[in-house]
């Protein structure tokens, strides 16, 4: 389990209507950068295969993910894993 500040935690949430219930999201971005922060609880292996998810999807939007690795204040850390893996 882990805690956000109420910003934080609401920030790149998306809503989606599935089976005409809407159900609140992170956006991929947001998520990606929550792995970053959080890499040493649950592996730089699970990060890598999220980012290597992220990059088989095709939609990348680069500037979206450091604005929340940004508001993770991970910024540095993803750097250089998205120059190598991007």
């Amino acid at each position: 389990m882990f805690r956000f500040r109420p910003a934080r935690f609401a920030a790149g949430v998306e809503t989606h209507r599935l089976d005409g219930i809407p159900v609140r999201v992170s956006s991929r971005e947001k998520s990606l950068a929550d792995c970053f922060k959080h890499r040493n609880t649950i592996g730089l292996d699970t990060v890598l295969e999220a980012v290597r998810l992220y990059r088989q999807q095709g939609r990348v939007n680069e500037n979206r993910l450091l604005e929340f690795a940004q508001m993770c204040r991970v910024s540095r850390v993803v750097r250089p894993d998205l120059e190598a893996l991007l």
